[in-house]
């Protein structure tokens, strides 16, 4: 026999639709040719096998990028801004802010600067398209550059009223270039901190660190860019011969490489020498923030039964200074 209650109703507490519809309606939804899963027609590659989806009408303007950023062996779409007439309204900036993941004030800083800079770093090409797109459909100027170029490290130079001989690392890579086909001097600072951690394996949650310690680097770069070549050649403080200099050498590696630029732009009277890096690294931070990276000493045996591993998290603003040299070399070439 049923119970007397089991029959009565209950008291209807809330609605039984949810309030917000769904996200996406079924027919919505973009099937991946790939794997043939349903992904929301805002992706552009696939959420599961990152392959690119087909665009249907609907899902080209629902589509929004990822941006997420490239890895060390990955190239990298830089989205530019190129200063000129730029959108006032405060709804385009809110616009253009979303789209590229800032906050406004984010966003007016790097209009403010007016040079050329980044708006948004991805990995993925059509991301960078999609956003190249939608920036110019909200008035803004841009263009689209890829992390390209070899950056060649200058171990030695020569040079004579006439020249410039630049040795890099292999012998055959040694040039010899006329002071006038010199174009661009990019000098700038590369700071790296590092931070080791030795830890000893233990049965708890957490191993015991049994030390840690702490480097930190800051060293002048120079880059050289030729009117006949497309790479960069780099002269990094540690590990250059600064005999090319003569008696003018001094003891100090700073005050060399104070000498050296000096002199390179005394000899390349055509060549702009452009020190602006170190003025706009916090705005660059905002799209090219320093890269990160953990590397492994591997383990160690300190006593009978215990084992060390050591690690150590690097930070670094040379692929920073890379992209914006590069940046200047395209500006330099391209918009003159």
């Amino acid at each position: 026999m049923p119970k007397d209650n089991e029959n009565v109703r209950l008291p209807l507490l809330g609605p039984v639709e949810p309030l917000e519809p769904q996200g996406f309606t079924p027919d919505q939804m973009i099937t991946c040719d790939e794997c043939l899963r349903a992904n929301p027609p805002t992706r552009i590659n696939c959420l599961y096998c990152t392959v690119p989806l087909p665009i249907t009408e609907e899902s080209a303007r629902l589509r929004r990028p990822i941006l997420r950023r490239p890895e060390r062996h990955q190239l990298g779409y830089n989205t530019i801004y190129l200063p000129g007439k730029q959108p006032s309204a405060a709804d385009t900036i809110n616009d253009a802010a979303a789209l590229l993941k800032l906050k406004e004030p984010e966003l007016e800083r790097i209009l403010a600067a007016a040079v050329p800079l980044p708006l948004a770093c991805t990995a993925s090409r059509d991301e960078a398209e999609l956003i190249e797109k939608r920036l110019h459909s909200l008035g803004f100027q841009v263009v689209t550059l890829v992390d390209e170029g070899a950056v060649k490290r200058v171990k030695s130079m020569a040079f004579d009223e006439s020249q410039l001989v630049l040795n890099a690392d292999h012998p055959q890579d040694e040039l010899a270039v006329a002071w006038s086909n010199i174009l661009l001097l990019v000098p700038a600072r590369l700071i790296e901190k590092r931070v080791e951690v030795k830890e000893v394996k233990t049965r708890r949650a957490e191993n015991e660190i049994l030390d840690t310690s702490e480097f930190f680097s800051d060293q002048p770069v120079i880059d050289i860019y030729l009117s006949t070549r497309s790479e960069t050649w780099r002269v990094s403080a540690s590990g250059f011969d600064f005999s090319c200099l003569g008696p003018d050498k001094a003891l100090i590696t700073n005050e060399n490489m104070t000498r050296l630029q000096r002199r390179l732009v005394e000899q390349a009277t055509s060549a702009r020498c452009d020190d602006s890096y170190n003025r706009l690294r916090p705005v660059l931070d905002l799209v090219w923030g320093p890269e990160q990276e953990t590397k492994s000493s591997g383990w160690r045996r300190e006593r009978p039964g215990k084992l060390s591993l050591g690690m150590a998290t690097i930070n670094s603003n040379e692929s920073q200074f890379t992209r914006y040299s590069r940046l200047l070399y395209y500006t330099t070439t391209q918009l003159r």
